[in-house]
Parts: structure tokens; C-alpha cells; sequence
């Protein structure tokens, strides 16, 4: 099953009248082949469920054994009934997205390039970094995967990198290390995304723009600032991504409640570093109930997930490969929204006029357009104990935005 599960790996909630609908229906449209289940595969991208597998090609880049298996693995009484005769079935048009990933050759940058590629959504894969990339493109070119991957190395080939782009993913800068705060990295790498965020505004204005680069809080500011001067700014287009904090949210309150991971969605609301990361442990799907030593133990876990990595590696990294897993989930659901996907929805930080700061991290629905809605349900009903977090993480965050704000405009 692993050819299965590098095909479909990515999902998030469906939303329906304000309530979580986890499903599956990767759109494997480059590659020729749709899925469609409610089974347990379901938590890491969230596509629409349906009740049935359906096999359009056996060409795809799983391979004949590979559709096989897969078409075999699915196939409960129901599905055997539904599935048609593969010579009877029409082919789809086939979707090509290119993809963009700054900073390729780094610690996130590595396993998100592995993980784009593999999205059959992908046509091109262009990889930027200042060094390095060559070997990185020409290692994942072995993949047989449909999509190409591109080198461009250093601020000469960063136009090309980006023209004709949909998705901007941008990773680069330095990692955390023992002891280091996400401020601390604040000078090298807000730099690093202010000349990035430029050469985007200059050759892709119109893509969307995914920043991985940390401290989120004030990067996301940084780059809108550079995009305003540039006269090309989009707020529904420009994502800080957060995807992580609900990953970690997930799966700790699923190992905490003996719940099935694959049903999980916790919405994480506020920010991305220390306490304006907000767990809303009540609005948990399906519902758990949680005592107040249970809903701080879980909260400031979440929070300071992060710092439990980099702890663990011991001055080897911080969490690369958990944040190029969430981030590849954001890619696959950005790019099912440009795809024609009308239920798409993840926890993003964005400019928001659901509070009183310019901009907050909280559900969203994508689409073509980028942010079509916020789910502001999600802040409605609040505990007492969320109400009290949302109140105190509001100045830090505040702090946070107007610092890469003034850094961008100074």
C-alpha cells in the first residue's frame, strides 16, 4: 500500500452547515486515476468523501500492479458493485499546476520537494536555492513521477525559478537551534523573505504565496508589505502556513483520547510561535470532552511542539520533516482549489477582519481566487479558558506583526 499512500496523502476537513465532514477524494487527475472513500484513509488532506473507487486508467505513475492493488485494497462489497470496466470510462483532463519551492535545498525544503512531486496536480517543479539545488533537482528527477523538476541556483536564476509559477512555496532561511527562540531568527531570515517576496511581486504577482519561513508572525506581515510597494498585493493570495500546528493538534489529542487519527481535526486559531498558537480544544471532531488538567497539558504541548524537536535532535535540526509534511498538505490543498475543488478548507494565517489584528491565523475556504471565506464559527462559543488565551496571545501577536511590518517599511 505504500504506492497507495504516496498518491493520496494529502487531505483537509470538509465543512457542511459548520460541521467537520473528513473525507477522501484525491483528484489524481495528471496520472488518470480518481478514488473515492469514506474508509480509513482519510485525515490528511481532507477531500470530499463518496462511496466509491473508481479506476479511469491503469497508466498512472503508481504503475499497472500499483492501480491493481489499490483498485483491490478499496474494494468492499459496495465498491465492487460501482466500480465500471475500465475500457468503458472517459479520461479526464489532466491538471498542471507549476510549483515553486525557495529554499529547496534545505533541511524543509528537501522532504517538501520529495512530497510536491509526488502530487499528480504537479506538471513542474521549479527548486530554488543559493546552493546546492542541482543535486537536489537531479535526485528527485529519478522519481517517476509526472511532474519535472527544475534547478535554478542563486539571485541570477531567481526570475526564471518563478515565472509562469501558481504556487510559491517559501522555506528558506535558517533553522532553529537549542536555546533559539523563532524572534531570534527574526533579522536573518526576515532578509531572506523581503528579496524573495520581491523577485515574486516582479515575475508570478498573481500566485499564491505560501510562507514556511519563521517567525510566521512576521514574515506574513513583511511579504504583504513588500507586495503593497510593489503594487501587486492580494491578501486572499498571500498564506502564512500554520498547517503544522493543527498536524501536532491532531495527533497529540487523538493519542490522548485513544481516538482514531484518521477522524481527528482540531482548528488552530491565532498565530504560529508559543502561546498565540491557539488550540480550540472544544471545537475538536468528532467531540472529546477534556478536564482543564487535560486541555493545558494539550495546549501547551501544541504550542511548544516545536521546541520538543529541536530539543530531541539535540542541536542536529529542528522539525523538518513534520513541517514539510504540513506544508506539502497546504501545497496539495491550494492547488485542488485552483483545480476547480469547491470544498477546500485549512487553517491558514492570513489578513482577517475576524479580530482586531490585521492578521490572524484561523479556517479558511480556498479557491481558485485563493481565501473565498472565514469560518468564524469557529471563534463562536468559546470556553472560558480559550476566551482568556485569545485575550492574552492578542498583544504578543500584535508585537509580532508590527515588528515585520516596520522592518519591511524601514
Amino acid at each position: 500500500m505504500m504506492a497507495a499512500t504516496t498518491a493520496t496523502n494529502f487531505s483537509a476537513a470538509s465543512i457542511a452547515s459548520g460541521d467537520v465532514k473528513v473525507g477522501l477524494v484525491p483528484k489524481m487527475k495528471s496520472s488518470g486515476l480518481q478514488m473515492k472513500s469514506t474508509h480509513d484513509f482519510r485525515d490528511f488532506s481532507g477531500l470530499k468523501a463518496a462511496a466509491s473507487l473508481t479506476c479511469e486508467s491503469e497508466s498512472s505513475f503508481l504503475g499497472k500492479d500499483g492501480v491493481i492493488a489499490l483498485r483491490n485494497s478499496f474494494q468492499t462489497k459496495a465498491v465492487k458493485e460501482n466500480i465500471q470496466s475500465l475500457a468503458s470510462l472517459q479520461p479526464k483532463i489532466q491538471a498542471s499546476f507549476k510549483v515553486a519551492v525557495l529554499g529547496a535545498a534545505g533541511g524543509i525544503g528537501q522532504p517538501l520537494s520529495l512530497l510536491v512531486k509526488m502530487s499528480p496536480l504537479v506538471s513542474t517543479l521549479h527548486l530554488y536555492d543559493i546552493a546546492n539545488v542541482k543535486g537536489v533537482a537531479a535526485d528527485l528527477s529519478h522519481c517517476n513521477t509526472p511532474s519535472e523538476a527544475l534547478a535554478f541556483t542563486g539571485p541570477e536564476q531567481l526570475g526564471d525559478a518563478l515565472k509562469g509559477v501558481d504556487v510559491v512555496v517559501i522555506p528558506a532561511g535558517v533553522p532553529r537551534k537549542p536555546g533559539m527562540t523563532r524572534d531570534d531568527l527574526f533579522n536573518i531570515n526576515a532578509g531572506i523573505v523581503k528579496t524573495l517576496v520581491e523577485a515574486v511581486a516582479d515575475n508570478c504577482p498573481d500566485a499564491f504565496i505560501h510562507i514556511i519561513s519563521n517567525p510566521v508572525n512576521s514574515t506574513v506581515p513583511i511579504a504583504a508589505e513588500v507586495l503593497k510597494q510593489k503594487g501587486v498585493y492580494n491578501p486572499k493570495k498571500l498564506f502564512g502556513v500554520t498547517t503544522l500546528d493543527v498536524v501536532r493538534a491532531n495527533t497529540f489529542v487523538a493519542q490522548k483520547k485513544n481516538l482514531k487519527l484518521i477522524d481527528v481535526d482540531v482548528p488552530v486559531i491565532g498565530g504560529h510561535a508559543g502561546i498565540t498558537i491557539l488550540p480550540l480544544l472544544s471545537k475538536t471532531k468528532p467531540s472529546a470532552s477534556f478536564t482543564d488538567e487535560e486541555i493545558e497539558e494539550l495546549t501547551v504541548r501544541i504550542q511548544n511542539a516545536g521546541t520538543e524537536v529541536v530539543e530531541a535532535k539535540a542541536g542536529a535540526g529542528s522539525a523538518t520533516l513534520s513541517m514539510a509534511y504540513a506544508a506539502a498538505r497546504f501545497v496539495e490543498s491550494s492547488l485542488r482549489a485552483l483545480d476547480g475543488d469547491s470544498d477546500v478548507y485549512e487553517c491558514s494565517f492570513v489578513q482577517s477582519e475576524l479580530t482586531d489584528l490585521p492578521f490572524f491565523a484561523s479556517r479558511i475556504k480556498l479557491g481558485k481566487n485563493g481565501v473565498e471565506a472565514f469560518l468564524n464559527s469557529d471563534l463562536q462559543g468559546l470556553t472560558d479558558y480559550e476566551s482568556k488565551a485569545l485575550e492574552a496571545l492578542k498583544p504578543e501577536l500584535r508585537a509580532s506583526i508590527e515588528k515585520g511590518i516596520a522592518f519591511a517599511n524601514k
